[in-house]
């Protein structure tokens, strides 16, 4: 049986690593297997093109360079870990994916977005994601508390502006696959909304 593919999509800042480590500890809690990877990196080559891609000193790294590396990073990690996991009936559960590409270089860096989209698709061999969890918090509000550690964090908010339209965009263009959560206060409120969602599809119980 094919396993199922969930990602986890927003701005900096909105609270996905948190989400991300509420889920993986229900996971554990509940008995369910769950392969949890992250983008861009996961695996030694991808972590290696990671840190070219975040390097806050790489700020001469043209846009059409990083959409191919994430792109790169990303094709790597869906050969050696995400389709062989998919293909043992798991379920892979990653921390960004093809949508932030749409979102980070198509939005923020003005690159035509079918061309985002072929490169990923290329790099992904049109891998199909079953669930996206998109967490809907505008940059203004998630800058309040977000710590600019790396390159694309450090853009200007004009660039998490059209980043977060882009999401936007794509979450009104697939919205069966899209959830939007828009996150609370409480953290706890935020992580049973997201359960909620992914028992909605089956993905969990």
């Amino acid at each position: 049986m094919q396993g199922k593919m969930v990602t986890f999509e927003g701005c900096d800042g909105v609270g996905k690593s948190t989400q991300l480590k509420l889920l993986k500890e229900y996971m554990e809690k509940t008995g369910q297997e769950a392969v949890f990877v992250r983008e861009p990196g996961g695996t030694k080559i991808s972590e290696q093109i990671r840190s070219v891609i975040m390097a806050v000193e790489n700020s001469e790294m043209t846009a059409k360079t990083e959409t191919l590396l994430y792109a790169a990073s990303r094709a790597q990690l869906v050969e050696e870990i995400i389709r062989p996991a998919l293909g043992q009936g798991k379920l892979v559960i990653c921390d960004r994916f093809i949508d932030s590409s749409i979102a980070y270089q198509g939005g923020g860096r003005n690159i035509d977005v079918n061309v985002v989209r072929a490169i990923s698709n290329f790099a992904t061999d049109n891998l199909k994601i079953d669930l996206t969890v998109f967490i809907d918090l505008s940059p203004d509000d998630a800058f309040r508390t977000v710590k600019k550690e790396d390159r694309l964090e450090a853009e200007n908010s004009d660039f998490h502006s059209r980043v977060y339209k882009a999401y936007i965009d794509e979450a009104d263009r697939e919205p069966d696959r899209i959830v939007r959560i828009t996150p609370c206060i409480d953290k706890k409120e935020t992580h049973n909304k997201i359960l909620e969602a992914l028992r909605n599809r089956g993905i969990i119980h």
